[in-house]
């Protein structure tokens, strides 16, 4: 029994130590990101800018097909009909079958002379035999057979076609409106992968502040403790510490959540695994050297705004659709033709049927005459259109440039503060110094440095939001400045 358990035992820590062993062989190693990288993997991987690009490829499918129109169009054709009820012929007057075509039998009767077997009389008397004459002058003759079958090609070819060459130019158009949406997509995506890049990295900072804030406060307990021990300080001053270490905890973790949800958005944002372990590199004060420079450069130009792009598309659009309207009063010309085979029988036997071949080559013109003044109607509302989309662009452009300079103005503000806080951060690490000292020393008090530490803290947290506040403005500007995704990445 004994050793039966000892076997169930080690069984059991195998297969522990098994799982423990796979599951850390399918977790993944964490990818290393930089803003470039993060741009590029969401460029690539996120449904939205992929969803844009088959949008391209969808209109240009669109334009071939709308190009076909201009092309010959040649179908197979067949038909069947049965005859149910053959049709009649009336001739007013005596009918004499043998009168009416004497003439031509007599005719063909010289001609078939020459063919040796003939025997004169014979095409008369089966005409005579096979159409007989009616009662009288007022009965038809009914012509025609019980199966009626037909087959061949048909060809179709619009030579002029003014609507068809106007639909050709809205077609080319859809394809750089597409185009135009697909990189104002990109935009979007690359301003959200900014931000949320931005985001993790304050995240990240806040969380690091914190981290150095709760270490410190926790060293100054245990020495604070130390000296409580030997009857240095008072125990009052050992609560202080430890309340204070005990605040600084649920920031602690707060920063560390709020670190975890901004890598999640990031990663949703690039289209990866949620699983995914990520590791962004560098922090907010990498960037704080180049504000200067970046505010100095900022060309203010509306010329590549993709919204003010896809206003000027639309309104072109609406050009060639009242060019579309006004083609509508001019005529169509094509070219019709037809290569048919025809065979008229009374049964099924078709390895008797005589096929009997024809063929037709026509123009087909139209004139548009009268519609019921639809064309002049169409043609009232899309000058409309027209009308109002300028009073829409006009109105765009200016809430434009309202945020630009507002971008402008912020952005030189951030910078102001960023500068400002960081001589307060100077400060204030200095200041906590001073009093850790004046405190060790017996010449402070815990207050005072308690009050230094949190100084610096909120000093610290408050030159990070500078610095991510500059950058996410400055984000948007390159938005709505239509800034391209290649002028965005530097790898």
């Amino acid at each position: 029994m004994k050793l039966y358990s000892g076997n169930k035992l080690g069984i059991a820590i195998a297969t522990v130590l098994l799982s423990w062993t796979m599951n850390a062989q399918d977790k993944q190693a964490p990818i290393e990101l930089t803003l470039d990288r993060a741009i590029k993997v969401a460029l690539s991987e996120n449904p939205s800018v992929n969803i844009a690009d088959l949008e391209i490829q969808k209109k240009k499918y669109a334009k071939r097909a709308t190009q076909a129109s201009l092309y010959p169009q040649i179908d197979a054709v067949g038909q069947y009909s049965r005859t149910l009820k053959k049709q009649v012929m009336y001739m007013d007057g005596a009918f004499n079958t043998e009168s009416m075509f004497s003439p031509i039998i007599m005719g063909m009767e010289q001609t078939f002379q020459s063919v040796g077997g003939y025997q004169p009389g014979t095409l008369a008397e089966n005409i005579k035999a096979n159409t007989p004459p009616p009662a009288n002058s007022s009965d038809g003759i009914s012509v025609g057979r019980d199966n009626n079958w037909s087959g061949g090609f048909q060809l179709s070819w619009p030579v002029v076609v003014p609507t068809l060459w106007k639909s050709l130019e809205l077609s080319s158009l859809d394809v750089e409106l597409a185009v135009e949406s697909a990189r104002s997509s990109r935009l979007n995506m690359v301003n959200s992968v900014r931000k949320a890049f931005y985001g993790v990295l304050l995240a990240k900072d806040a969380m690091l502040v914190y981290q150095e804030s709760y270490e410190n406060a926790i060293l100054n307990y245990n020495n604070i403790s130390s000296k409580f021990q030997q009857g240095v300080v008072s125990e009052f001053d050992l609560i202080r510490a430890d309340v204070n270490a005990k605040n600084i905890k649920p920031n602690l973790i707060q920063a560390q959540n709020a670190y975890n949800l901004a890598s999640l958005s990031l990663k949703a944002l690039m289209g990866i695994d949620m699983e995914q372990e990520i590791s962004v590199s560098g922090s907010l004060l990498d960037y704080e050297e180049g504000l200067y420079k970046e505010i100095l450069s900022i060309d203010t130009s509306l010329v590549h705004n993709s919204d003010l792009k896809q206003f000027d598309i639309q309104s072109e659009q609406l050009q060639k659709t009242l060019g579309l309207y006004k083609a509508q009063y001019l005529p169509t010309i094509a070219i019709t033709g037809s290569y048919m085979y025809m065979s008229m029988n009374n049964d099924f036997k078709f390895g008797d049927y005589r096929w009997n071949p024809y063929s037709t080559v026509g123009v087909n013109v139209s004139i548009p005459i009268f519609d019921g003044f639809k064309k002049s109607s169409e043609i009232r509302q899309t000058k409309v259109s027209i009308e109002q989309m300028k009073w829409r662009r006009d109105d765009v452009v200016r809430n434009l440039k309202l945020a630009v300079n507002s971008a402008v103005n912020n952005m030189a503000n951030y910078v102001e503060q960023v500068f400002s806080t960081k001589d307060v951060v100077l400060q204030a690490k200095k200041g906590y110094e001073i009093s850790q000292k004046l405190y060790d020393t017996g010449m402070g008090t815990l207050l005072d440095l308690n009050t230094a530490q949190l100084g610096f803290t909120q000093a610290s947290l408050s030159f990070s939001q500078a610095i991510y506040n500059f950058l996410t403005s400055k984000a948007d500007l390159d938005k709505t400045l239509g800034m391209d995704v290649s002028e965005l990445t530097n790898e």
